[in-house]
């Protein structure tokens, strides 16, 4: 596996440095051409046409987002090595190409958000609470209130947030810069949490030398689910990123800005927040189309 290894950290080098891959992405890459490389015995390099129709085959199994996953890696893995010189032949297209069936995210009722923000504001106002519900309130308004997603809410520097600032420009996937709006509340909370952290700590939600991680932010967001009455099963970092786009589109948010707020490159993975609010616009057509009271005229 020397070559394919050799050539695998190379393609990684160039989809880091000039498509500006997220760490995230790229380690998922490496899984799929690692794993790939040794269902060909080490010979993904030089694989055919005919062996790599087979190596699809054997991905019967899996669901179809995890095989449109799979065979763009291996696409991009080839076309990089004919970019290269490294093969005369591109034979990326015997991959498999399931159909783009995107399934619609999961996300919460408003009161299913009323109790968990419940939860933690009877936390705060107990006799002898926590400085850990004061980071559990500066976690959640920042998730729910801004859309973050988990690895740019744990890795936020210590003076990201403001109080005269209503903004933070983050730094997201594919090395892209946004801004992103901060509530009032949201900045409160982050203020009563950041007198928490001492002020050497470059995060502002520090764990050990580093910041918080993504599986214990994951954890932290269950057991506030569990303690709400919500089933933890519903709940997780990402749903309350789901659900700070739906509801914002139910109060007639633009999706352009919806877009520019979630850091989203094509306006078309923001769409899908349009099927999830799909009651509400049908709702908005019978009510506000210009020709709602208009008598239907017959033949």
């Amino acid at each position: 596996m020397g070559q394919d290894a050799a050539l695998i950290d190379r393609f990684l080098e160039m989809m880091a440095a000039q498509a500006g891959a997220a760490r995230n992405t790229l380690s998922a890459y490496r899984s799929d051409l690692s794993l790939a490389s040794q269902a060909l015995d080490g010979g993904l390099v030089d694989a055919d046409a005919a062996r790599l129709a087979r190596l699809g085959d054997g991905w019967r199994a899996l669901s179809r987002s995890t095989v449109a996953r799979k065979a763009a890696a291996l696409r991009r893995f080839y076309a990089f090595l004919a970019d290269e010189g490294l093969r005369a032949d591109d034979p990326g297209a015997a991959l498999p190409r399931p159909g783009a069936q995107r399934a619609l995210p999961k996300t919460l009722s408003h009161a299913d958000v009323d109790r968990l923000f419940t939860t933690i504001a009877e936390r705060l106002s107990a006799k002898h609470s926590l400085s850990s519900d004061l980071r559990l309130s500066a976690l959640f308004e920042l998730l729910y209130g801004s859309g973050l997603r988990a690895t740019e809410l744990v890795s936020l520097p210590r003076a990201a947030v403001q109080p005269d600032r209503p903004f933070l420009i983050l730094r997201g996937k594919g090395d892209r810069e946004r801004l992103v709006p901060i509530s009032d509340r949201a900045r409160a909370a982050v203020a009563e949490w950041r007198g928490h952290v001492a002020a050497d700590r470059l995060f502002l939600f520090p764990s050990g030398r580093t910041h918080l991680s993504r599986v214990r932010l994951y954890q932290l967001v269950k057991a506030l689910a569990a303690d709400a009455g919500v089933p933890p099963d519903r709940v997780s970092p990402h749903v309350l990123r789901h659900a700070f786009a739906t509801h914002l589109l139910e109060g007639g948010a633009d999706l352009r800005a919806l877009q520019s707020m979630l850091g989203h490159a094509d306006i078309a993975t923001t769409e899908i927040y349009t099927h999830v609010d799909s009651s509400r616009l049908v709702a908005l057509v019978n009510e506000r189309h210009p020709l709602v009271d208009a008598p239907l005229r017959r033949a």
